[in-house]
């Protein structure tokens, strides 16, 4: 059993002290872990593209894209456990936020086990319909048959890292990604180099990775925090309630992304192969340089649902106020930087032409907008843990329909590849200014309903 002390210790850690000490802290822990699993992929394709067979790194491409969908599941599943348990510890009742915890272990263990028997037999379908053909699709389904099984351990290593976010220990949620990342960098060129391995090698180091994941993510939860409870029935349904009500809008709302992605790809493949290789390179460039926005999203999900837990609705404001205060200084320092290295940036990617022209205009001009984008991720993240996530599902598919496919089909019509790149980035602006007004709403809304 947890002593009285390290009760004490998880009741609510984000319930007092400066918000933004909090926001900063948590956006910082979880920054270095995304920007490891980011640089690590960047290796991954490095890795595969020096063997010489432009094939494998077209199978990657597509065997990527497909487990991306599994990603973004379980991304989606992860933002729900942070929802349930933090707004448990704020509330103070640790025991049911321990069986909420274990609630969400079992119902992750079933979902990412069913997607994989229902992915598993149609491999070679789904690979069809992305486009893979010939030698490519039969590398890429070789590819996922050996990296599918290990979906669940995926799954679980992100649930696991959000919970020890939810009880505010960011810096073992960040050894959680920082251990599979730092196992990746090693046995990658092990296995695809020393052993000669190839795409099976880059396959096996991907599933050691996730044991990784994985199991730090399990010691920190169980050992470390006993973060686990068996659940009564009747806390195990009303978790699988709010587990669902918050997760199946959240794994909406993470889909929506990719296709807003694959609309840019589209409009911007009229203009050839140069202009696709820079707008690949620009898609590589935004999750590194705007990595503290992807993890301020995940950072404040935990100091909401603890302080909503806790009645302190005046902290949630604050929250939200020092999130958007983090997002204008973050973007504006990544835009200066952006756009004085904008020319060495399409150097160090071989971009020449057209392809330096996306980038350098990205750079220059596009980058600005990511303080809407910025917006609209806090926006998300509030609604997800206040109780309104189909909220956050509506604004992220506007912004991923409405918000660019007019954006960049009229932008390339009227200037080129440069009005592609300037669609994707206005089409966000509408989309950011609506999600906050409607985030004070809610907060509005939600302390009016307390008080009566």
């Amino acid at each position: 059993m947890a002593t009285a002390a390290q009760v004490k210790t998880l009741q609510g850690k984000f319930v007092e002290g400066s918000t933004m000490r909090h926001v900063i802290n948590m956006t910082a822990t979880g920054s270095v872990g995304l920007i490891a699993v980011f640089l690590v992929d960047v290796l991954n394709l490095l890795y595969i593209s020096q063997l010489g067979h432009h094939e494998l790194a077209a199978a990657v491409g597509y065997a990527s894209t497909l487990l991306f969908f599994h990603t973004s599941v379980s991304i989606g599943l992860s933002i729900a456990v942070t929802a349930t348990v933090s707004r448990a510890i704020g509330s103070g009742d640790f025991p049911l936020a321990r069986q909420f915890a274990a609630s969400s272990m079992y119902l992750i263990a079933g979902i990412s086990l069913v997607m994989v028997s229902l992915t598993y037999p149609a491999l070679d379908l789904l690979l069809q319909v992305l486009g893979a053909q010939g030698e490519t699709a039969r590398l890429a389904a070789r590819f996922c048959r050996l990296v599918l099984p290990s979906i669940p351990l995926l799954a679980f290593g992100m649930a696991l890292s959000a919970l020890l976010r939810s009880v505010g220990d960011g810096k073992r949620a960040m050894f959680v990604t920082l251990g599979a990342a730092a196992a990746t960098a090693i046995l990658d060129p092990l296995f695809i180099f020393v052993f000669g391995l190839g795409l099976d090698g880059a396959a096996y180091a991907n599933i050691c990775a996730r044991i990784v994941l994985a199991g730090v993510g399990f010691y920190g939860v169980l050992k470390v925090h006993q973060l686990y409870a068996k659940p009564s029935k009747e806390v195990f349904q009303r978790g699988a309630k709010a587990f669902a009500s918050i997760g199946i809008p959240a794994i909406l709302t993470n889909v929506a992304t990719p296709v807003g992605n694959a609309a840019v790809t589209t409009a911007i493949a009229a203009y050839g192969d140069q202009a696709v290789a820079g707008w690949a390179v620009v898609s590589r460039l935004i999750p590194m340089a705007f990595a503290g926005l992807f993890a301020l999203s995940g950072a404040i999900g935990p100091i909401l649902g603890q302080n909503l837990g806790a009645k302190r609705f005046d902290r949630l404001r604050s929250t939200m106020r020092d999130s958007l205060k983090f997002t204008l200084i973050y973007v504006s320092i990544v835009w200066i930087l952006l756009a004085i290295f904008s020319h060495l940036i399409a150097r160090a990617f071989d971009a020449t032409g057209m392809a330096e022209d996306v980038i350098v205009f990205f750079c220059m001009f596009v980058a600005g907008s990511f303080l809407f984008n910025g917006s609209l991720f806090v926006a998300n993240a509030a609604f997800n843990n206040l109780g309104y996530p189909l909220y956050s599902t509506v604004l992220n598919w506007g912004r991923s329909t409405i918000g660019v496919i007019p954006f960049v089909y009229f932008g390339g019509l009227w200037f080129g590849a440069r009005g592609v790149m300037a669609g994707y980035g206005l089409g966000v602006v509408f989309f950011g200014v609506l999600g906050v007004w409607l985030c004070f709403r809610v907060l509005h809304r939600i302390e009016q309903h307390q008080h009566h």
